[in-house]
């Protein structure tokens, strides 16, 4: 399984950006995105389920972030909205393609190389 993250870029406060995750693989998979911030540890944002549970986002994006997936099933996008200074970070996009629990980070084996946004005040 192969991952490429991209859209990351410089917005200011308020903005938008898509983020998106180019996944190849023929297995079913399930999709989590993930952020990791200058000198913190990394933190769960958002998973996208391959089937069943609808997709769960972290308190603090809650409302402002969405996470979707083509009709192809090869891309994943995370739309970022009223982003905030906090929202910068490296944003990661994950994959797994077992039955272990969706939501949590330690269960992906696949990770992409991460795409920086930056949000200025």
């Amino acid at each position: 399984v192969q991952l490429q993250a991209s859209g990351g870029g410089l917005v200011r406060a308020g903005g938008s950006l898509r983020l998106s995750c180019s996944v190849s693989t023929r297995s079913a998979y399930d999709t989590i995105w993930c952020r990791q911030a200058p000198g913190k540890e990394r933190e769960f944002v958002a998973a996208f389920p391959w089937r069943g549970d609808r997709p769960r986002y972290a308190d603090s994006v809650k409302g402002r972030f969405t996470v979707s997936r083509n009709s192809a099933k090869d891309t994943v996008w995370l739309q970022m909205n009223s982003l905030k200074p906090e929202d910068t970070a490296v944003y990661y996009c994950a994959a797994k393609t077992d039955s272990r629990p969706v939501y949590q980070m330690s269960n992906y084996d696949y990770w992409g190389q991460g795409t920086l946004v930056t949000v200025s005040s």
